[in-house]
């Protein structure tokens, strides 16, 4: 059966989901989370690391904190990005108060800073606030 891998940002397994079943509305086999929403996730950085490890389509990850005034700004526009990538990349948020390995580990010396992950490995990185058009533009430019 072939498809595209797709972690569940919920419970963490890992789903394949066939080519036409991407717009679908594809759900986890296990928790029933949708997978391929066109909304924002929230994730940690085990299930961040494990997603840009096996899933096929591009992660793009937005870390920020909640005292982050510019991070606040940029949410409602990462989300509205979210749903004009739909099925080209999935957007998530990881919160570097919660998580703070996940600065350490990605490198990040200032937030908002967005990361997207492609095969594994980082493909590119944007610092700062943007809207919604640049970030789709970027996206697009950067998987």
């Amino acid at each position: 059966m072939s498809g595209k891998k797709l972690t569940c940002f919920e419970c963490g397994q890992v789903n394949r989901v066939p080519f036409d079943k991407l717009m679908a509305g594809p759900k986890c086999g296990t928790c029933g989370t949708g997978l391929m929403t066109g909304g924002v996730a929230e994730v940690d950085l085990a299930t961040l690391e494990k997603a840009a490890r096996t899933d096929d389509v591009p992660i793009v990850v937005d870390f920020w904190a909640p005292w982050c005034g510019p991070c606040r700004q940029m949410a409602p526009q990462f989300q509205a990005a979210a749903s004009d990538l739909k099925p080209q990349a999935r957007l998530v948020k990881l919160n570097t108060e919660d998580h703070p390995n996940a600065g350490a580990k990605f490198r990040i010396r200032g937030i908002p800073t967005m990361a997207a992950f492609s095969n594994g490995k980082v493909r590119a990185r944007q610092s700062g606030a943007m809207p919604s058009s640049a970030i789709v533009s970027w996206v697009k430019a950067s998987v």
